[in-house]
Order: C-alpha cells, then sequence, then structure tokens
C-alpha cells in the first residue's frame, strides 16, 4: 500500500487557477504554472492519498477507466518521487495522457474508494496526478519516439486526426505496419485541434505528439476529403492493405422546428468554436465574435461550457447558458446514482466562475428578431421520461413566458452522429439509427478490411474511451494483416460504462 493514512492526513487538493481577470485576458490555459519543485511535492501527497484498493475501481474499465490506466501504481510511484517509472507506467495504456490528464471528466475519480464518502475528503486527484506525471515526462526527456524493429510490409491508411485516430495510428506504427493519417481539415487533431478552446488544453501539446508520431514514422495528409473526386475509394483500397475510419460524429443536433430558428445569429456551436480556435491559431479574426454582445447558449454540457468561456474571453456584454434540466445536487444522491458509476451532480466548469449566469430547468419557446436575433421566449419545463418506452419529453410548467436579450444563440445540444460522407457511400456503409457506423466483434464494418472506432462508432463520447477504442482497433487491425496481434485491446466493440436503468 502506498501510504495507508495519506487520505486521512492529506485532503483532496485541485491545481490552483490564475485570476479570473488575468485569464480572461488570454487564451492560457487556466491553471497557475508553479515551480517545478513546488508542483511535484503537492502532487506527490496528493498521489500519497491514494490507498491502493484491493480491487481498484478507478481502472475498472466499466466503472472506472476504459483504458485500464494503471492509477495506483504511477500514484505509489509519485508519492515516492520517481517520475521516470510513473511515466513509464502511464504511457504503457495511455497514448496521450496530457491530453485526457486535461480533457477527461475523470470516471476514475467518480469510481474512487474515495468518493464513496464525503467524509473521507473526496477522490483521489487522479486527473492531476496523470496532467503532472506526463508534463514531467517531456520536460526531463522520458518521452522519445518508439520506432518499430521490423517493416510488416502492410499499408494502412487512419481517416480523421482526432484521439482515437492517432492513437490507432500511433499503436499501429509501433507494430511495423506504415500508416497514413488523412485529416480533411488544414491541420491536425480532429476536435482536439478545432472543438478544444485554447484555454482547456493548449494546442503546443497537440503539436508536440504529433511530432513524436511523425519521428516514429506515422506519415500525415491535411487538406484530403476521402472518398472525393481527388482521392475516391477506388485509390484508397488500391493502395492501402487495411481502412480506419476515425471521422468522428460531428453531426450536430439542431432545432430547425423552434419558430424564429432561421433568424440570423443563431449558430451551432461548433460554428462558433472552429472559427474562434482558428483565431488562435493565427488564421485572423473569428467569423461569429460574442464582442458587446448578449450571449444565449442552449445545452448544460461540455459544449456549452467551452461556448461559454469562449465567450467571455471574446468580450461579451453578457452569457447565460439554459438547461432544460433541473439544477442537479453538489453532492452524490446514491439514490439515484450510487457509487461507483457515473454521479448526477452539478458540474462546475472553471468557465462558470468568470461571469455569466446559468439556468435550470427551462426551455426556448421561440426566437424573436426582425432578420436577426433579438431576445428568445423561455418556459419553465420539466423533463419527463416514459416509463414503458424511456422516451423523454419536455413538458412546460405553468404559462409564464420569461423574454431574454439575445444578440448571439449558440446551439450545444449534442450531435447526432457521423456527417453524410462520400467516404461512406463508396465503401457501401450505412449509418445505424443511432447515426454511427456498425461493426463486428472485430472492430470490421460490412466492408472487408475496413475498420471503425472512437465517435464514429460510439457516438460523441469522452476521449479517454476514444482513445481506449483506438488502441483497441489497432489490435483487431494487426491481427487481420498479419494473423495475429500483441497490441493491447482494452475494450470491446459493445463496452459500456456501468450505469444505473
Amino acid at each position: 500500500m502506498a501510504d495507508p493514512s495519506g487520505f486521512l492526513r492529506h485532503g483532496r487538493e485541485d491545481a490552483a487557477k490564475r485570476p479570473v481577470d488575468e485569464r480572461l485576458g488570454d487564451w492560457r490555459e487556466v491553471y497557475r504554472d508553479l515551480p517545478a519543485p513546488q508542483r511535484d511535492e503537492q502532487v506527490g501527497t496528493q498521489a500519497s492519498r491514494c490507498m491502493d484498493c484491493g480491487i481498484p475501481f478507478c481502472h475498472s474499465g466499466t466503472a472506472g477507466c476504459p483504458l485500464g490506466n494503471l492509477i495506483p501504481e504511477w500514484n505509489d510511484l509519485v508519492r515516492r518521487g520517481d517520475w521516470a517509472m510513473a511515466g513509464e507506467r502511464l504511457h504503457a495504456t495511455n497514448n496521450f495522457p496530457e491530453f485526457t490528464g486535461r480533457l477527461c471528466p475523470a470516471p476514475c475519480e467518480a469510481a474512487c474508494v474515495l468518493a464513496i464518502s464525503p467524509e473521507a475528503g473526496g477522490a483521489v486527484a487522479i486527473k492531476r496526478v496523470e496532467s503532472t506525471i506526463a508534463d514531467v515526462s517531456w520536460e526531463r526527456g522520458y518521452v522519445e519516439p518508439v520506432r518499430p524493429a521490423v517493416s510488416s510490409g502492410r499499408r494502412v491508411a487512419v481517416v480523421g486526426s482526432g484521439p482515437a485516430g492517432l492513437a490507432a495510428a500511433q499503436q499501429l506504427t509501433r507494430a511495423g505496419h506504415e500508416v497514413t493519417v488523412f485529416e480533411r481539415d488544414d491541420r491536425l487533431g480532429g476536435l482536439l485541434r478545432y472543438g478544444i478552446p485554447e484555454f482547456k488544453m493548449e494546442k503546443k501539446l497537440l503539436d508536440r505528439r504529433l511530432a513524436q508520431l511523425r519521428a516514429e514514422g506515422t506519415k500525415f495528409v491535411t487538406g484530403c476529403e476521402v472518398g472525393g473526386s481527388a482521392f475516391p475509394v477506388s485509390r484508397l483500397r488500391a493502395e492501402y492493405d487495411a481502412v480506419v475510419l476515425a471521422v468522428g460524429a460531428l453531426r450536430g443536433r439542431d432545432t430547425p422546428e423552434l419558430p424564429g430558428r432561421s433568424l440570423r445569429g443563431v449558430h451551432l456551436a461548433m460554428d462558433h468554436l472552429v472559427p474562434a480556435n482558428r483565431a488562435c491559431e493565427g488564421d485572423g479574426p473569428t467569423s461569429i465574435d460574442a464582442r458587446g454582445k448578449h450571449v444565449v447558449i442552449i445545452g448544460g454540457g461540455d459544449t456549452g461550457a467551452d461556448c461559454y468561456g469562449t465567450a467571455v474571453r471574446q468580450g461579451a456584454l453578457s452569457v447565460t447558458q439554459l438547461d432544460q434540466y433541473p439544477m442537479p445536487p453538489r453532492q452524490r444522491d446514491d439514490s439515484r446514482s450510487p457509487w461507483p458509476v457515473w454521479p448526477w451532480i452539478l458540474r462546475t466548469y472553471a468557465a462558470h466562475e468568470e461571469g455569466g449566469e446559468r439556468r435550470f430547468a427551462v426551455a426556448v419557446e421561440s426566437f424573436e428578431g426582425d432578420g436577426a436575433i433579438s431576445s428568445i421566449r423561455l418556459r419553465e419545463v420539466q423533463v419527463r421520461k416514459d416509463p414503458a418506452t424511456g422516451a423523454r419529453s419536455v413538458v412546460p410548467v405553468g404559462d409564464q413566458v420569461q423574454e431574454l436579450p439575445a444578440d448571439l444563440v449558440l446551439l450545444a445540444i449534442g450531435f447526432e452522429g457521423v456527417e453524410h460522407m462520400p467516404l461512406l457511400d463508396g465503401l457501401g456503409l450505412t449509418l445505424s439509427p443511432r447515426g454511427t457506423v456498425s461493426c463486428g466483434h472485430d472492430w470490421q464494418t460490412s466492408a472487408p478490411g475496413v475498420f471503425v472506432c472512437g465517435d464514429a462508432h460510439r457516438g460523441a463520447s469522452l476521449v479517454v474511451w476514444a482513445i481506449a477504442e483506438g488502441r483497441s482497433v489497432a489490435n483487431a487491425v494487426d491481427a487481420y494483416l498479419t494473423g495475429a496481434s500483441d497490441l493491447p485491446a482494452p475494450v470491446r466493440p459493445n463496452a459500456l460504462p456501468l450505469s444505473v436503468l
């Protein structure tokens, strides 16, 4: 056991954030830069809270981390100051821990045994330990390219450069295959590049990891719509022995039925986030700017919070985030989401500390304006679930209608699945009723030699699931090409997180 009394002597302490006034003046990450000795000492103390449980639910594939991260192992190594071995154990299961340590909502922490009761002082700060191990590993030169010992002579095309595609590409390159990653955008990274705001993860971290992949031998092609006229499916099939589809699930959910939806100033969330991220890349001013505007964000999830923080930094006059569900409790309700399942609790992001307002149990009745949006009409609502079918309906409560000023409305109400693209048609693939690409037990689609992983298979999900599926599909592709594989496969295609029905 790392430290039997560590959690009794030390409470949970998250990383300190920069002052709000300071971080609103730039796009850098929100956390303070501490001197390395002070940071390492603090994180070592947090790691000492880990009890090395007999059954560590934190890295359970269903309740905790689908990657199977060896959390108790690297917590103890950090406690003892062995950062080199901690980095080795962390990278043994996770290709990109600096991504997950910043972006994953941490089902591992929800499944930590110390999360059972508030009296234990809170879950181990696993994300903080993880991201610090990754940072120290880069700082001290522990992260190096891992080049294959032999070449298989087989060629693999990975379509999409998000976390799932990059994980699959790195694993397959290291197994000795010649891998080319195709990206239709002008830069690599998928949602990591253009969906995640700079203040959540600075893109220099992504570029650093891409340099490692290049040094290992992975090739990249940008600005290429695979399946289009410039690179038809016939060429894809002729030049590659296997294909991995990691194209994401970027078809945003819309509300075309709402009166006034066609007014100028009403946009899908990604229409706001992508140009804002391009502006941070130096591509010029954003096409949808919140400066001096009353901004209303519809949707209470991660994407809505990303829009929230972006709008505040752009200089919005006001920001209001709407959620049709009631305000969740601040602590786990065991009757609704007992440990170790993902709890239904109020999640406050750094952006919510920076101004603005959140409103719960409300829904938009109409968008108002003369050509351009000027206000929205709201009703208090209740979300009801049909016990027989499970279908949810949003029911108005009372007759009172409220009106909010709105110059910019952003719809962050989720994603409906994979975008319709010529690549799927050319491969003869159709989308499932969930808008995803189906596969068999070996991750292979109905098109021979074509595999799928990440959001394209699972639907919009967590970065940690994307990496887990990318690693697993690499195992399947390797076995398809060579007859067997020693690559890890942390999840199965039908794996689901533990939940209460």
